[in-house]
Order: structure tokens, then sequence, then C-alpha cells
């Protein structure tokens, strides 16, 4: 299977954050399972295995379509639009 063009677009990844929190969670008082990070605009949003699902959501504003892990020793990408998983 071939990768999809939005994972193929990304040119240079940006990183996870240095604080890793899901600043939403924070601003609700509420915890998250894991990190995700938009590889268009940087925002740093919680997992769907997460009450809130904010990288999800962020999607679903933003519709920027790639997101990677922000947890140490996970190097993958993935694509909302094409639902399609990527290591790097």
């Amino acid at each position: 299977m071939a990768l999809c063009s939005h994972l193929q677009s990304i040119e240079t990844l940006l990183p996870a954050p240095a604080d890793h929190l899901c600043p939403e969670c924070v601003a609700l008082g509420d915890t998250w399972v894991h990190l995700r990070v938009c590889q268009a605009c940087g925002h740093v949003g919680c997992c769907d295995q997460s009450k809130n699902k904010h990288a999800t959501k962020h999607f679903h504003a933003s519709q920027h379509p790639v997101i990677t892990s922000a947890e140490p020793g996970e190097q993958w990408a993935w694509c909302y639009v094409d639902e399609q998983m990527a290591e790097y």
C-alpha cells in the first residue's frame, strides 16, 4: 500500500512538546493518556484513548490531516483523511 499524499508531503516533523502536556486538558483540570502533535501547526492534543480526544477534535476543526506521536520512543505519523499510518 502506498503512503497517502498527506504523509508524503511532510518535509520537517514538528517536535514533541518539551512540557509533555495537553494544554486543553490542563485548562479543563483533566488528565490524558498520550499526546499527539499536529504536523501542520504544532498543536498538541491528547489521543483517542483519552476522554477528551483533543487531537482528533483539532483535526475536525482545522482539517490538518497529519499527527505524530509525542511519546518518547514512538516514531509514527497518522493521516486522518486517508486513515493511514507510517513509521519514520
